[in-house]
């Protein structure tokens, strides 16, 4: 038993056998503060939570909080949460001493799929740097956005035979945004072939009168995994009706709602709340180095 004791609680590690409790707890902090709804399925909560070490809260046989702690690179990670019902009793902060204790020397990366003021409070005070923020977005496809095609471009859906193609429409649509770290042509392909819910018959690639492509589409699952549009092909709509295309093929395939991520600084955000898009939360990364 880990001893950080107060409120009746017993703290002990957890692991796969209560994979079920912490679906629970990530499902009550989700319902209260939004964020990415992946995270309550269990290839996320594994890779998130059930980390190198990791300690649970326990009331009444109910897991109320859990923090996982990756030791194993630099910087070490970690995810933790604090049910929305026991927030305020100092059990947050409890959680990231005990955290920043099994960092040891190593910098230590924070990541959160379930933002909240209460948690970015609490990090910024403890000296942790915001370093990446997301909104997640929800469509409902019962009301699908009208977007006329540009001139002069045509689409077609993703073959295996174009990959490289769509790889370099991939990089030169996001070489110039801040931060972009070009993959090979052979790790970006192989994620998408890794994906058992790539949908390539759902994603689209942009061709303009020539041929050339200039932008692109992809969707995973019910998820509009990336949008990109050439630099010299901005602002004439593309990227627009590439989102509402992929939008009416996923309700024309029976899906009632599609999701995406935007980071803050980028200007598409805008656009995909025009299109119908609302906001359901966010997600972001923070960071402390070792003095």
């Amino acid at each position: 038993m880990a001893e950080l004791g107060g409120d009746a609680l017993t703290w002990n590690e957890f692991g796969e056998e209560h994979l079920d409790a912490l679906t629970e707890l990530a499902e009550a902090c989700l319902a209260v503060d939004g964020g990415l709804p992946l995270f309550a399925r269990p290839p996320l909560l594994r890779a998130r939570l059930l980390q190198t070490r990791t300690l649970g809260g326990w009331h009444d046989g109910g897991l109320i909080a859990a923090v996982g702690v990756g030791t194993g690179g630099q910087p070490a990670t970690s995810t933790g949460l604090v049910h929305p019902a026991w927030r305020g009793r100092g059990l947050g902060g409890r959680l990231l001493s005990w955290a920043d204790e099994q960092a040891g020397d190593a910098d230590l990366l924070l990541i959160t799929e379930s933002w909240s003021p209460g948690g970015d409070a609490l990090f910024t005070a403890r000296g942790f740097e915001l370093t990446f923020t997301e909104w997640v977005l929800r469509h409902d496809l019962t009301a699908l956005p009208a977007v006329a095609r540009p001139d002069g471009v045509t689409t077609e859906p993703v073959t295996w035979d174009i990959g490289p193609e769509l790889f370099e429409t991939y990089r030169a649509s996001f070489a110039d945004r801040p931060g972009f770290g070009a993959p090979t042509v052979e790790d970006w392909l192989g994620d998408l072939r890794d994906d058992d819910e790539y949908r390539p018959d759902l994603s689209l690639i942009a061709r303009g009168p020539d041929g050339t492509a200039v932008g692109f589409l992809n969707v995973i699952d019910n998820w509009i995994d990336q949008v990109g549009v050439v630099p010299g092909w901005r602002q004439r709509r593309v990227g627009a009706y590439l989102v509402a295309t992929a939008l009416r093929s996923l309700a024309g395939d029976g899906g009632r709602e599609a999701w995406l991520c935007v980071n803050d600084n980028n200007p598409a955000a805008a656009l995909y709340r025009r299109l119908g898009f609302r906001d359901v939360g966010r997600r972001a990364r923070y960071l402390r180095r070792h003095p």
